[in-house]
């Protein structure tokens, strides 16, 4: 039976992989993980046992703002590719950031069977600018009760953040 989430508390301590490897992961339709290589298994430091079956979110980092996954869910399910910075969350709760580069998977039929993660090693000055974005947005979400106002609100703030640079998601997340 996979980890309770609620179960881990950040450390604060990040972990590091290298530049030369990949992380990747392979959902359903639902985003339950179906399949995980050894590099994610070393880096999150989950056994294998716990996250086949467990949804995607179970490596969720708190200081990942809502409204980023629900970018990325909403790409995906149309059936287009997103590329996004994320900060995940260990088994041990330590995390690791990533720039990850997911995509859905088709069957013969051109319905969406599942989706598919490969995550690289970030570069350090990015992490640094996404991480000044992400913690404003996660304190924009935090503001209200409710969790999906916080997530309208969040939302809002990341498309005037957007808006102001002048710069569509797709081009700001190469030109940070």
């Amino acid at each position: 039976m996979p980890t309770a989430r609620l179960q881990v508390v950040p450390t604060g301590r990040e972990r590091t992989f290298g530049d030369e490897e990949i992380i990747v992961s392979k959902t359903d339709p639902q985003g339950r993980i179906t399949y995980v290589n050894d590099v994610f298994l070393r880096v999150s430091k989950y056994p294998e046992e716990d996250l086949i079956g467990a949804p995607h979110s179970l490596i969720r980092h708190p200081e990942t703002p809502r409204a980023i996954f629900t970018l990325l869910w909403e790409r995906i399910q149309a059936g287009r590719e997103v590329f996004a910075y994320i900060n995940n969350l260990c088994a041990d709760g330590d995390h690791y950031w990533v720039f990850a580069h997911v995509t859905p998977s088709f069957d013969d039929t051109g319905r969406i069977v599942g989706y598919h993660s490969n995550r690289r090693a970030p570069d350090r000055g990015k992490v640094n600018a996404v991480r000044t974005l992400y913690l404003r947005l996660v304190a924009a979400e935090r503001r209200y009760a409710d969790r999906r106002d916080g997530l309208v609100a969040s939302t809002a703030l990341l498309e005037a953040e957007l808006a102001a640079a002048g710069l569509a998601y797709d081009h700001w997340i190469w030109t940070i």
